[in-house]
């Protein structure tokens, strides 16, 4: 059974009766409306919540810890309101936790630890953007995502998360009703599904205080789509462990205090500058800065191409500098003594490359 009063401009408090409903809904849409003050704090011990949408209200407080008696809640959405709360770490223990939208309110605060039991392993879609979080990006966080990992996907058949808005006559115990209505946020844009794919994966902690360098097991979550770690304080190099998410269709990294070079090859070589726009020390394509003569060599002989063009690592390991110089001493030992052949197309080739710039 759900309840749905989806946009449709109610005004006052969320009624408590809510909470002691919940041990027979299924499923409640209470989004687009102007709810003000709290979150009931009264879900029953035994709720059968699949699905909660108070989204997009003016809802305030904090988040109520009875939640967690919803053991099989699959998508909590209270984006777009008044909420001041610290990360809502007790949720980790919800086992069939998928989807969890906090964007768009006061949270605050460090999420790189917290003591959860479960570590929310099924988690697929996380959009924690336009808060206040601060700290390091949530290493062990990341770890335990295990739905967005590549052995998770390839156990999972896909399906649709099929939702029709609710009628009166759509109510009945086999009826699970909570993807409808739901929007992410991709290059920009504000995209509102009717259906969702139940292998799409989406990491959101764009706008808040995050600092530090990329975690590198970001480069772990193989079947990641989009990410989004944009306006944070986010710094150092970006991962070449990236190039493993070989499904990401959205990248932004855009204002942060990022430098280095950008990698290059496979997915990266999808992504324009608006993926990286506002880290005024980052070089290599698509920008137009270009790096320094070190980082341009890296960037020329660090791609993983399947064509014939070789990965060359032996002038790097030496130096960018005298690296060609030695290769230039072997190249005059080899046509001075006729062998060995496979390093004279080697060091042609090195040849070639500089002779290009």
């Amino acid at each position: 059974m759900g309840i749905s009063l989806d946009g449709n401009n109610w005004e006052g408090t969320i009624p408590k009766c809510i909470g002691n409903l919940s041990s027979s809904l299924t499923t409640v849409y209470l989004g687009n409306n102007n709810f003000h003050g709290q979150i009931p704090e009264n879900f029953a011990k035994g709720c059968m919540l699949k699905s909660l949408h108070i989204n997009n209200n003016e809802l305030e407080g904090s988040l109520p810890r009875s939640l967690g008696n919803c053991k099989g809640l699959n998508l909590l959405n209270v984006g777009n309101n008044n909420l001041n709360d610290t990360f809502p770490s007790w949720l980790g223990n919800l086992d069939q936790l998928q989807v969890l939208i906090l964007r768009s309110n006061r949270f605050y605060g460090q999420i790189e630890s917290f003591d959860i039991t479960v570590s929310l392993t099924k988690l697929r879609i996380i959009d924690l953007s336009h808060n206040n979080f601060s700290g390091y990006l949530p290493t062990p966080f990341f770890e335990h995502m295990h739905a967005i990992r590549d052995e998770y996907g390839k156990k999972v058949e896909p399906n649709y998360m099929r939702e029709v808005k609710p009628t009166k006559d759509a109510f009945g115990p086999d009826w699970v009703n909570y993807a409808y209505g739901l929007s992410v946020t991709a290059k920009g844009l504000e995209i509102k599904f009717e259906t969702l794919l139940s292998i799409w994966t989406v990491i959101d902690l764009s706008s808040n205080q995050f600092r530090g360098e990329i975690p590198k097991i970001l480069g772990n979550l193989s079947e990641l789509e989009s990410l989004d770690l944009s306006s944070n304080k986010l710094e150092g190099r970006i991962p070449t462990e990236l190039k493993n998410l070989g499904f990401l269709e959205v990248l932004n990294l855009s204002q942060n205090n990022l430098k280095g070079l950008i990698p290059q090859g496979k997915q990266f070589d999808t992504f324009t500058n608006d993926s990286y726009m506002g880290n005024l020390d980052l070089c290599g394509l698509p920008l137009s800065n270009n790096c320094g003569t070190g980082e341009e060599t890296l960037a020329k002989f660090d791609r993983d191409d399947d064509g014939d063009e070789l990965s060359w690592k032996f002038p790097i390991l030496m130096g960018y500098g005298c690296g060609l110089v030695l290769g230039m001493s072997m190249a005059y030992i080899v046509f001075t003594t006729g062998k060995p052949w496979w390093l004279i197309r080697i060091v042609e080739r090195v040849r070639q490359r500089f002779a290009k710039r």
